[in-house]
Parts: C-alpha cells; structure tokens; sequence
C-alpha cells in the first residue's frame, strides 16, 4: 500500500526523499473511444516532480479498471464476487447458471472485461432473484445437482428483499449509503419518517408500503423480516446488493427528502426515536385501547401521518436541517424531562 510522506528515490534529487500523493487527471483512447481517469501519483515534497514508487503502477491499472468499468456500466470484479456470495455459487457453476462457458467467470476474475451484454446479464442477476430464478430454472441440465439447489436455496432466501417495492428498496439502500451503520429498529424509524414528512410536505407516499403500530414504534412488516436477523446490530450483508443494484425510481425530491431526515433523525439512536414517536399522534391512535405490552399489526393511517406532521410544521420548519434538529430535541427533552 502506497504510503504518503514515506520516503523514496527521487531520480531528479538523487537521494531518498519523502513525497505526498495526489490525484492527476489522464485522457486515454480506449477502444477508440476518449475516457478521462483520476489517477494517483507520487510528487516528491523537496522538487516537486513525479516519482516511480514500487507498486504505483499496479494501483493506476486497478484505478483505471474500476473508473472504465464504471463509465461503461460494465460489473466490476467486485461485484462478480458480490454475486457468487450472493448465490452461493463458484465461478464454474455460476458461468453455467449464467448461460456463460464454463471459464468465463474465472477469466473476469482475472481481469478480462465482461461485454457488455453479460455484464447487464449479471448486473440484473444481481438485483433481481427472479431473473436469476429463471437463469437456474433455463440451464438446470449444466449444472450439478447439489450447484443447482444451493442456488435455489439462495434465491428463496432473497425473495422477502425482492418482495419489498422498488421506491421502498431503494429509500433503504440511500439511507444504508448515507449512514453507513444502522441497526433495524433505527432503519424503520427513519422510513417512517420519510413516509411521513412525504406526506406532509409533498402530499403524496414514497413508497406504498403500510406502516404497523408495533411494540416498539412504527414498523414496516416486510423490512421487519428482511432484517430481523441481525437483531440490534448493524445492517451489513452481501444480501443488500440487491438493494443498491434496485432500478431508482425515486424522484429528485424524494431523495432530498431521504437525505433531510438521514442528516437529522439519523444521527439519534433507535430507541431515541422509538420514544419520540410513542408520543406522536398516528402511532398513539393506532395502538388505542391496546395495552402497551400486546402486539398489534393494526396500520398507521396515512391520513393521521399526514394531519400530525403538517400540525408539526405550524411549530418548527420541517423542510430544514434546523428545524428538525429542533424538532427531535424538544420532543426527547419532553420524555426524559417531564414536568413534575
């Protein structure tokens, strides 16, 4: 791994000498066609000029690669090993599911670059179990039995994924890639505030997904069962692939939105926000008459989202980092300090 202000030859200054790293930018023709790479180079801290350093030629190759791959839309070698995990499958059998020669995987292991056909073939493999249910169904005579049911067995378990609606993946896989870390109770916190502010602010759902009055706080049954297994922990599985690889279909708007609410009500526990929203209307409402302790799958009504977030927005700025922040911290003050 390159080092910055480590020392090295430098051929102009003839002794060894400690340089920095930076980026520089290089247009190439690449199958006669012009791409501009961000490429790292060595410069020398005493004169200035760019050194040769062990091992910076094979990081401007991957450089190269991963930027090319992207410009193209072309799957990059991490994501082909994203989705041998993802299956259960080795490079053999997958080349054969994917109606590939037996080494073909093995070759974009090694370097080759996919065409552009098979990288769409495996890019959508790689966000729809259903497409790689039938890929498996359509050349289940290539493969070895034991391949084959591994491979079912690993789309079956990504179906719940698959059965959440694509504006409602999607709205995940911003807030995983936003965030980083979120565990499943902050997860469902934050759609149902997306859902909510949504509603309220531009009268209309991101995603149509109902939300439950459950136990602890809003929750959206199908995600509930996606995550479940991870508990209080993290969310972090090569499963979520299917998430970020998820066609967008959300708006410009929603996106800000998502954003608004990750930059605020993201930066609180979930059980923070399990307790702010046991004191909001549409989750009191829906869980009336219910002891506190009883589960209840009983729907959180739009409507109710809508009227208690617009009533909110007579108080504070909801379309603000500032006035949520406001927001957030009066409603905790309230819970934690309340008035003898």
């Amino acid at each position: 791994m390159l080092q910055a202000n480590a020392e090295e030859f430098c051929t102009e200054c003839r002794k060894p000498v400690s340089y920095h790293l930076q980026k520089k930018t290089v247009t190439r023709c690449i199958h006669g066609k012009e791409h501009t790479f961000q490429l790292t180079e060595a410069v020398c801290d005493e004169c200035g000029s760019e050194m040769n350093l062990p091992g910076l030629l094979d990081t401007n190759a991957l450089e190269t690669d991963e930027q090319y791959r992207s410009a193209e839309h072309i799957l990059s070698v991490r994501e082909i090993k994203t989705l041998m995990r993802l299956y259960n499958l080795g490079k053999a059998p997958l080349s054969l599911a994917m109606g590939f020669g037996e080494v073909t995987i093995a070759r974009y292991l090694e370097g080759q670059i996919p065409s552009q056909e098979y990288s769409d073939r495996m890019r959508k493999a790689l966000a729809s179990p259903d497409f790689m249910k039938s890929l498996l169904e359509e050349n289940r005579d290539k493969l070895k039995p034991a391949a084959w049911r591994k491979g079912m067995e690993s789309v079956r378990q990504l179906e719940g994924i698959a059965s959440l609606s694509p504006p409602l993946r999607q709205s995940i896989a911003e807030v995983l890639s936003r965030l980083g870390e979120v565990t499943p109770l902050l997860m469902q916190k934050l759609l149902y505030y997306i859902q909510g502010l949504s509603l309220a602010l531009h009268d209309q759902p991101v995603f149509p997904e109902p939300c439950q009055a459950w136990i602890h706080g809003p929750v959206y049954p199908g995600v509930y069962q996606v995550f479940r297994d991870f508990s209080f922990n993290p969310i972090d599985d090569d499963r979520f692939a299917i998430l970020r690889e998820t066609e967008n279909t959300l708006t410009e708007e929603q996106k800000a939105l998502i954003h608004l609410v990750t930059d605020t009500f993201g930066l609180y526990g979930g059980k923070v926000l399990e307790s702010v929203t046991h004191s909001e209307d549409p989750w009191i409402t829906a869980r009336s008459g219910c002891p506190a302790d009883t589960p209840s799958s009983t729907e959180l009504s739009q409507q109710d989202m809508k009227d208690w977030f617009l009533r909110l927005g007579t108080r504070y700025d909801l379309r603000s980092v500032e006035g949520l922040h406001q927001y957030i911290q009066d409603a905790a003050f309230c819970l934690f300090h309340p008035i003898q």
